[in-house]
């Protein structure tokens, strides 16, 4: 299966041995502009890997990108609470207590099932030699992905 590229596995080389990959969990965030419409725009990725503790988003955080994508009342608002998410991910204590938890408990916080603008998408999991690199693939693949053309 050289070069699939199928969402969570990330098989481009098959030389490697077990103990070369790492296990993930990720999950697309997204923004539900009305949580009453089951309607909903991605705009980033949280990806975690327990066994090497690494926990990252990348969002769309700047408000031009967001406005061409959806359409919210208060887009600075918005802006914030998608940087307070990579703030989170990344443990800075400036984002309040939950910064300061394991990572595990982070992801777990960030992609628990809520009612609000800023929703997670269900945890998928997958194996990779690289977390970081395979963030950006996934953010490639399903969010910058997703814009029509």
């Amino acid at each position: 299966m050289t070069g699939t590229k199928k969402a969570g596995v990330n098989r481009s080389r098959t030389t490697k041995g077990l103990s070369d990959w790492v296990a993930y969990n990720f999950a697309v965030l997204n923004v539900v502009p009305h949580v009453h419409v089951p309607a909903c725009v991605p705009v980033g990725i949280v990806i975690h890997a327990r066994t090497t503790e690494f926990l990252s988003a990348r969002l769309i955080t700047e408000r031009a990108d967001l406005a061409r994508r959806v359409s919210v009342p208060d887009m600075e608002l918005l802006s914030r609470y998608l940087q307070s998410c990579m703030s989170i991910c990344a443990g800075d204590p400036r984002a309040g207590p939950i910064a300061l938890a394991p990572p595990s408990e982070r992801f777990h916080w960030i992609t628990a099932p809520r009612s609000d603008v800023i929703q997670s998408g269900p945890v998928h999991e997958g194996l990779c030699d690289d977390p970081m690199n395979e963030l950006d693939r996934l953010f490639h693949e399903l969010v910058d992905g997703s814009v029509a053309g």
